[in-house]
């Protein structure tokens, strides 16, 4: 008797049907993780739509941001780099239009920095301008630095910074200094290196000891160590450097993994920080989602901050305390700006490469 193929190998047939089933079997799995993926990429889009939307409502369009286009800097072809004005201030104005008209208005920047990202997307560069710097401010002579908000606005702030430097901005954001405060607590506090110890001379925080070495500053805390000038020697230009030192603590907390992998804590963020923000029209949540992945190598080390070189302080022939401007070392920066090589200027002046 012939035994059929069954009966020759009876594990013919249960081999066939275990390998229609293995194959089954892994087509229900990629088509179950095609699922997941498909369900996690749609829950992430409403997540990261939600949180623009959340952005774009909450923060406030400076619509007419810069000035006349004749009056201002061109850049090269080809020239990808990017500049940010970010003004610091305790107060944003009673409307709109107070930061926007070329028009006198009640507000002063008590924080200037001129943020550069250079073409290649590998580092940051803050350079801080002293608020007291005395230079020409175009149409109204010469003056403190931060006196062209209050003479014309944000318009008129961007042309005296265009004119100083000879850079054309590309986006300004306007940042209140309670939205610090509010950032500080959404992130659970952030340590800051306090290189001087002092206690703050004014403010809610009058008289607390900040001791030298890392603390952990909640926001009040910290609202009153960027603000504090009174208690130093040197006033504004230690205030300076305890502004960069929280900047650069709260870049390394924000871009740390369990900062960025906790969307409570990014949600958190987002919200306290929306309504102190202005920004000019086109610098809404998907130009800077944009720049921030065109930036994703970027570490908290890449990171550097200095300070516009200056002849120190001096008095304004109308007696007001003013600080010096160093117009050697301004065409420097200028230089090093233009042909986007503030590495090299950094190195070439040993100043501090980062963290």
């Amino acid at each position: 008797m012939t035994l059929s193929n069954h009966a020759q190998n009876p594990s013919a047939e249960y081999g066939s049907h275990r390998t229609k089933k293995g194959k089954k079997t892994t087509r229900n799995v990629l088509l179950g993780f095609a699922a997941a993926v498909l369900l996690l990429g749609l829950v992430a889009g409403s997540y990261v739509f939600n949180l623009m939307q959340s952005f774009n409502s909450g923060s406030t369009k400076i619509h007419n941001a810069f000035p006349e286009e004749s009056t201002r800097p061109q850049k090269a072809e080809g020239n990808t780099a990017m500049n940010i004005l970010v003004l610091g201030s305790d107060s944003r104005g009673s409307s709109d239009a107070d930061v926007e008209a070329n028009t006198a208005t009640d507000q002063r920047a008590d924080t200037l920095m001129l943020v550069h990202v250079p073409a290649d997307r590998k580092k940051t560069y803050a350079i801080s301008l002293m608020r007291d710097l005395w230079i020409d401010i175009p149409g109204v002579g010469e003056s403190k630095i931060n006196a062209a908000l209050a003479y014309g606005g944000v318009p008129l702030m961007v042309q005296t910074v265009e004119s100083l430097l000879q850079q054309r901005i590309d986006h300004v954001a306007m940042i209140d200094f309670q939205g610090f405060k509010g950032l500080t607590d959404a992130l659970g506090g952030v340590e800051v290196d306090v290189r001087i110890p002092f206690a703050p001379s004014s403010g809610p925080k009058a008289g607390q000891v900040y001791d030298a070495g890392k603390q952990t500053l909640n926001g009040d805390e910290a609202l009153a160590f960027v603000r504090e000038r009174k208690a130093f020697s040197d006033g504004d230009y230690q205030r300076v450097r305890n502004q960069q030192a929280y900047l650069k603590a709260i870049i390394g907390k924000v871009i740390a993994r369990e900062t960025l992998t906790n969307p409570v804590t990014i949600s958190n963020m987002v919200s306290a920080v929306s309504p102190f923000v202005s920004v000019d029209k086109d610098f809404d949540a998907a130009a800077i989602g944009s720049l921030a992945l065109s930036m994703k190598d970027v570490r908290a080390q890449d990171t550097v901050m200095f300070t516009l070189p200056t002849l120190g302080t001096g008095t304004s022939p109308d007696g007001q305390s003013i600080v010096l401007a160093d117009t050697t070392a301004i065409a420097d920066v200028t230089a090093a700006l233009a042909k986007d090589q503030v590495d090299a200027y950094i190195t070439a002046h040993a100043l501090d490469k980062g963290f």
